[in-house]
């Protein structure tokens, strides 16, 4: 079968494709081939330009007002998304709302604040090195996700808040090719309690059916109370199951690749280690209390590219909230925490309509 551009890594790479590449930006909104960069007016930036005139950098990015939805991308075909780039003021990153329909579906297969799409839940900006989500200095905002569409796909961007975004960079790239009908479409949901009512499991996922396979969890996880907060079980309920799981984890630093709470030293040096690899990391955390003290905040993901988590008709995934009490004799504590998540999987449509994202109080970072 002649190769079809899809699913590329270093041992296919010089495989030749029919595959068409193209990419939108706002110097190419719509993608055409040989229509890039031909604005003559546009943002602020034609000014700049106004010695130098077309084809000089006119009208790289947009502005967002109050309340306005974008569509930064419309693809008729079938094809995939191969790399997201975009960028905005931090202080944007939970009042603007992205969303990717495919294939004429209604509902979107992604709703999710914009930070948290890239690891940066917090508003404020972070480093992050992993194979499909890169975070570069200062808030460059990175997606390999491969996204396929087997008929069109449509991306948007929501401003929720009150006050205009200004200079909204994006670049989209995608390749025009032929899609194989066993390939899934990306979906990314997003969730938050603020706080978690204490003895309850915090819920990523509940409502996902058909048959698919998870990829990755994102977590902004904010502490309320002092000590540690890290040793609930993640599960993920499988194809019908009930009170118990097909997969437990072992504590949530283990989940997200780490041990022992994730410090590193001791007495007055220990301190949390900060990592960011291919696969799994702790990129993030703000600290404005003192080590294991209320109010710290924490960025951890864990994509399972070479370990997807599959499913045939149904999944359920939760995490609990727990910690340790501080007495005598060693007790778990059930938490109450600011806990915010991003689940991404694969699966094939119709997918289960996501609930609607609250307004800007629930994404709030307060």
């Amino acid at each position: 079968m002649m190769f079809k551009g899809i699913g590329l890594h270093l041992g296919n790479l010089p495989r030749l494709s029919g595959a068409k590449t193209r990419s939108i930006s706002a110097e190419n909104k719509a993608g055409a081939k040989g229509r890039g960069g031909m604005a003559e007016t546009g943002s602020e930036w034609s000014v700049a330009a106004k010695d130098l005139g077309q084809g000089w950098k006119v009208s790289p990015c947009i502005d967002i007002e109050p309340k306005e939805t974008v569509t930064l991308a419309e693809i008729d075909g079938s094809g995939v998304i191969q790399h997201l780039w975009f960028t905005a003021d931090a202080k944007f990153w939970r009042s603007l709302v992205l969303r990717f329909y495919w294939d004429d579906e209604d509902n979107p297969s992604v709703e999710i604040p914009f930070g948290d799409f890239f690891c940066c839940g917090w508003t404020e900006p972070c480093r992050v090195n992993s194979l499909p989500v890169a975070v570069n200095p200062e808030g460059g905002f990175n997606s390999f996700w491969e996204m396929p569409f087997h008929k069109n796909a449509r991306i948007t961007i929501e401003n929720i808040g009150s006050v205009p975004v200004k200079h909204f960079f994006y670049q989209i790239t995608y390749a025009l090719t032929e899609v194989p009908e066993d390939c899934g479409t990306f979906h990314a949901r997003w969730r938050r309690e603020n706080p978690l009512p204490k003895g309850e499991v915090y819920t990523l996922v509940d409502d996902v059916k058909g048959q698919g396979h998870y990829v990755g969890t994102y977590m902004a996880w904010g502490v309320n109370q002092t000590g540690w907060w890290g040793e609930g079980e993640i599960k993920f309920y499988i194809d019908g199951d009930a009170e118990f799981p097909t997969i437990c984890g072992t504590g949530t630093e283990d989940y997200f690749g780490g041990a022992w709470a994730f410090v590193e030293g001791e007495g007055k040096a220990s301190h949390y280690g900060v990592y960011t690899t291919p696969f799994m990391g702790l990129p993030q955390v703000i600290q404005p209390d003192g080590l294991m003290e209320s109010q710290t905040r924490f960025g951890l993901y864990r994509w399972h590219v070479r370990d997807p988590i599959r499913f045939q008709t149904d999944l359920r995934v939760t995490i609990q909230d727990l910690g340790w009490r501080k007495v005598k004799e060693q007790r778990y504590l059930q938490r109450s925490d600011d806990i915010a998540s991003v689940a991404f999987w694969y699966q094939a449509e119709p997918h289960h309509p996501f609930p609607k994202i609250r307004g800007l109080d629930a994404l709030e970072v307060v």
